[in-house]
C-alpha cells in the first residue's frame, strides 16, 4: 500500500519539468504565455497545459491584461498558495547551484532587495532553532488526526 505523503501530493500538482520552470519564470516577473514560453524553451501546447493545470491547483491565476491597440489577453499571477513555494524553488537552485554548477558557477544569483545578501532556503523548528544536520536533527511521527480517521 502506498504511504500517504505530502511530498507525492505536491508533486502531482508542480513536480513536472515545466511547470518547475513555468513556476520560477513567473517568481521572476514574467507573466505572459509567450514569454515563459521564451524564457523555458517548453513546447507550447505542453506549456499550456503546465498553466492550466497550475492554475486549476491554486497555485497560479489569469489576469486580464490589454496593450493599446490589442485584444484582452491573459497574464499569470501568483496566488497565495504560489508564493509559498518560493523557499522549495530556491532550496531546488541552491542545491543546483552547489553540486551541479559548472566553473563559471551559478547562472543567477538571488539576494534580499533591502540588503543585499545573499538570500538562502534553511529549515527551522518553529521555535526558532536552525538545523544543520537534517539527518539527525528530524524526526518524523504520523499526525495523530491522520491515524484517527
Amino acid at each position: 500500500m502506498a504511504r500517504n505523503c505530502s511530498v507525492a501530493a505536491t508533486l502531482a500538482v508542480v513536480g513536472e519539468q515545466w511547470a518547475l520552470l513555468a513556476l520560477r519564470e513567473v517568481f521572476l516577473g514574467v507573466r505572459r504565455f509567450d514569454a515563459i514560453q521564451e524564457a523555458t524553451g517548453a513546447p507550447r501546447a505542453v506549456l499550456v497545459k503546465r498553466l492550466k493545470s497550475l492554475v486549476e491547483a491554486g497555485v497560479l491565476e489569469r489576469r486580464d491584461y490589454r496593450e493599446p491597440g490589442s485584444r484582452i489577453r491573459q497574464e499569470y499571477r501568483l496566488t497565495e498558495a504560489g508564493r509559498e513555494l518560493q523557499p522549495v524553488l530556491t532550496a531546488l537552485m541552491q542545491w543546483g547551484d552547489k553540486h551541479l554548477a559548472g566553473p563559471a558557477g551559478p547562472p543567477l544569483a538571488v539576494t534580499h532587495s533591502g540588503c543585499g545578501a545573499p538570500v538562502r532556503a534553511t529549515l527551522c523548528c518553529a521555535n526558532g532553532h536552525q538545523l544543520a544536520d537534517t539527518g539527525r536533527e528530524l524526526t518524523a511521527t504520523p499526525d495523530q488526526r491522520v491515524r484517527a480517521g
